[in-house]
């Protein structure tokens, strides 16, 4: 069955989408597809037999980037392609992923300007933390995501002072359920205006002030290339730092292949190499056919 990409022409030039816009573009039932590139959509009550990868590298992939893509649809797509999760989905989707043998990667909690290096928000960004970890660890999965914050004014040192303080009342709680928090580092350059965790030796720092093996940084590729550049020197020397990973191509978040500026076989090979054993979630925003993007992906981080 083709569908049509009608539902991705009016974002597929911008750099500047959030998760946020991009689910409320593709509201209303608007399924994404392949009629550019022929691509036939597996449809839930087809029957694809799963594609063997190498298995260095587990892959997954950001659910709202292809939120256009029914949920059981976009599962059978993702055993297909040999994904073995998706990321950044709550529980009300956990029973058709399971269905279809599929992990949760990264559980959402709070929001994202709102975050951990403001004392007066803890109360109820720790409140949504606890909920999510208690949901995660009863269904099996990893991890769960927190934030920073926007600086608000604050320096970095008052940042992340509040970070370590937050992160410290809960990392209990995190290693008792056996799930990783994971705070995520993004770009305040292009993306995310005054975002506070926007360096890897800043949010590294506060994982280490915290002393626990369950606070982690999820390291976003695309907002670090930005950030830093430098990636695989950092990633080598954070490695037991990261609990999780972000693709995505620079510039515009778009596809990870020839068209941007990361060697991502490169880096990828640093991360197979290393005593990383988490999860690298795709999370682009796919200008051409979603799936046939995300198939490319793939490849190229099976290294």
């Amino acid at each position: 069955m083709i569908f049509s990409t009608k539902g991705y022409a009016s974002m597929k030039n911008s750099s500047h989408y959030t998760r946020r816009e991009i689910l409320k573009t593709v509201t209303g039932g608007a399924v994404l597809a392949a009629a550019a590139l022929n691509t036939k959509l597996i449809l839930a009550e087809d029957k694809p037999a799963s594609t063997q990868r190498k298995g260095r590298i587990k892959q997954s992939v950001s659910r709202w980037c292809y939120g256009g893509i029914p949920m059981k649809d976009f599962c059978k797509n993702c055993v297909e392609l040999g994904i073995g999760g998706i990321d950044l989905v709550g529980p009300g989707d956990w029973p058709v992923m399971k269905e279809f043998g599929l992990v949760g990667t990264c559980t959402p909690s709070h929001g994202l300007p709102v975050g951990l290096n403001h004392k007066e928000n803890h109360e109820e960004c720790l409140k949504k933390i606890r909920e999510a970890i208690e949901k995660t660890s009863e269904a099996g999965f990893p991890n769960v995501i927190c934030f920073s914050g926007n600086r608000k004014g604050f320096s970095e040192e008052d940042g992340a002072a509040n970070c370590v303080e937050a992160l410290k009342k809960i990392a209990g709680f995190a290693e008792e359920k056996k799930v990783t928090l994971i705070l995520e580092l993004l770009n305040s350059k292009v993306n995310h205006k005054d975002y506070q965790a926007d360096h890897t030796a800043w949010a590294v720092d506060i994982c280490k002030k915290t002393g626990s093996p369950n606070i982690k940084v999820l390291y976003d590729i695309y907002h670090m290339q930005i950030m830093e550049g430098d990636l695989i020197r950092t990633i080598k020397d954070n490695i037991q730092y990261i609990g999780h990973f972000h693709t995505g191509g620079n510039p515009g978040r778009n596809e990870i292949d020839d068209t941007q500026e990361i060697n991502y076989k490169a880096v990828m090979q640093v991360i197979a190499e290393s005593k990383y054993s988490g999860w690298v979630a795709h999370e682009f925003i796919p200008k051409r056919d979603p799936l046939t993007s995300l198939k490319q992906a793939v490849e190229i981080c099976d290294v």
